[in-house]
């Protein structure tokens, strides 16, 4: 890499950021990111950015406000040292579900953080498996959309034994594209759960549309929080007759009963990236297991810097 990049990062997910300095074989860039003792988020870069191509790496997870606060502060900081090109590293996009208006005088909150990245000093946005594809039409600034299927199916084709017959399933109507797009890479079927959500965070699954029986089932989808569209999905695809159920989901959320719910499901073993850091009962959880998206991103931001295509990586 050249001398004229810097990423900098939060305290969202501090390993991540190493794990992707370590692919580009770099230093993470002295960004001292502190908390006054009436909550205010105090920032100050150690080292010169002025002229430089920097990246600021910061999910916006749990704590959601804070991480979001920190982001926003570190990328106008970032503005007012005068850096030459400031991108947001966003590896989850918190508020990303809040997506549309669903109810009279309901918020558009997916649009509101696109707005405070822009203001705060990005020049351009890199995510990783958006919740909705539209959402990159929110900034008024380039976003890529990068994707975790490939990092995922590396991880999933170790547990599918070869000549296996296999069944992907989308747990609802909206995760039909991605469901898809795996299928099409495993050489699989598709099914579909028909899924209603009467309220956030509760939903109920009433039947599987697809042919899982005597199969091994792959459930895929973006975000797992409490688990319970996911758990719902493989008692139902188990009651279809699949002999196996593995599940694949970009970002590990967990919230809530969401550990207790897999430990007692049907689920043999869900793969889930680093974008998020699992909380410590997820991490003693046998069923999950963390794959890296470090070289995924590192590579992405390399080429960003080099001004080289990005969509080849997924060609």
């Amino acid at each position: 890499m050249t001398p004229d990049i810097k990423i900098i990062t939060g305290n969202a997910n501090l390993a991540l950021t190493e794990s992707i300095c370590d692919y580009l074989d770099i230093e993470v860039g002295r960004a001292e990111v502190k908390t006054f003792s009436d909550g205010e988020i105090s920032v100050e870069i150690g080292e010169n950015v002025r002229g430089m191509d920097v990246f600021v790496i910061q999910p916006t997870c749990a704590p959601a406000n804070t991480n979001l606060m920190e982001l926003l502060v570190l990328l106008d900081t970032a503005r007012r040292a005068s850096a030459k090109r400031i991108t947001a590293v966003v590896p989850y996009y918190g508020y990303s579900r809040q997506d549309r208006k669903v109810r009279p005088r309901s918020p558009i909150t997916a649009k509101l953080v696109a707005d405070l990245i822009s203001t705060a000093g990005a020049h351009r946005a890199l995510c990783l498996d958006l919740h909705a594809g539209q959402i990159q039409g929110f900034f008024n600034i380039p976003v890529d959309n990068l994707f975790a299927m490939p990092v995922l199916l590396d991880e999933l084709r170790k547990d599918i034994p070869r000549g296996e017959a296999v069944t992907v399933v989308s747990p609802d109507a909206g995760g039909v594209e991605r469901a898809r797009a795996f299928a099409k890479r495993l050489d699989a079927d598709l099914a579909i759960a028909d899924k209603r959500r009467e309220e956030p965070n509760v939903a109920e699954v009433l039947r599987i549309v697809g042919d899982v029986r005597d199969k091994t089932a792959i459930i895929v989808d973006d975000i797992v929080d409490t688990a319970g569209s996911l758990t719902q999905t493989a008692k139902a695809v188990r009651a279809e007759g699949a002999r196996t159920i593995l599940a694949a989901i970009t970002h590990p959320v967990l919230s809530g009963p969401a550990v207790k719910r897999i430990e007692e499901s049907p689920i043999e073993r869900i793969i889930v990236t680093d974008t998020i850091p699992l909380r410590p009962d997820a991490q003693s959880c046998e069923k999950i297991v963390v794959t890296s998206t470090a070289r995924l991103l590192g590579e992405s931001i390399r080429r960003i810097h080099n001004e080289e295509s990005v969509s080849s990586l997924f060609v």
